[in-house]
């Protein structure tokens, strides 16, 4: 493992939204701030983050735009209030990329598929994909991982959810990530 000046030099975080910073509204979406609710620990695992690595990401699919159950400015609000309260729990978020695209419309920016990262890219040009960790909760965020070669991080709340692969560290939290890397 790395040490702490290393990341916070060098290495990158890509963190999937729902399911792993907010609780997820299953078969729903969270369209407004009211409706975006924390997971336990997850400003805490944040902030301890912030000081680990030298930027990070939020990637994120939210199809409820492409299917019109939510507007633009619904997820703009959503993501002011959450970087707002990040900030002030001594967190930070230095860019968040979504893709509002249907699953079904192809091409798409969805993940797996490697759009978001390379916007992160385009951005931020110092990204190196060889030296970030993805951490996400479903199948998608581990192959977005993988495909960009990226170290990843499966948080894992309910045991239904199983994927085998020798090179996926799997935490039950996002919180249980921060505190494993800063012990390291």
């Amino acid at each position: 493992m790395l040490n702490q000046s290393e990341f916070k030099n060098e290495w990158c975080l890509f963190l999937d939204r729902d399911g792993v910073i907010n609780k997820q509204i299953i078969g729903g979406y969270v369209k407004n701030p009211d409706e975006f609710e924390f997971l336990p620990g997850s400003l805490e695992a944040i902030r301890i983050l912030s000081s680990l690595f030298k930027n990070i990401f939020i990637v994120s699919n939210q199809q409820g735009i492409g299917k019109g159950i939510m507007s633009l400015q619904d997820l703009d609000n959503v993501h002011r209030q959450m970087s707002g309260i990040i900030k002030a729990n001594g967190g930070r978020i230095d860019r968040i990329f979504f893709c509002p695209d249907l699953a079904s419309k192809k091409p798409n920016c969805r993940k797996p598929g490697l759009a978001m990262a390379q916007m992160a890219k385009r951005e931020f040009p110092a990204v190196n994909f060889n030296k970030s960790y993805m951490v996400g909760d479903t199948k998608s965020d581990m192959e977005f991982g993988q495909n960009a070669e990226m170290k990843c991080v499966l948080i894992r709340q309910a045991e239904e959810f199983e994927i085998k692969a020798p090179n996926i560290l799997i935490m039950t939290s996002l919180l249980e990530f921060a505190n494993y890397l800063k012990s390291s």
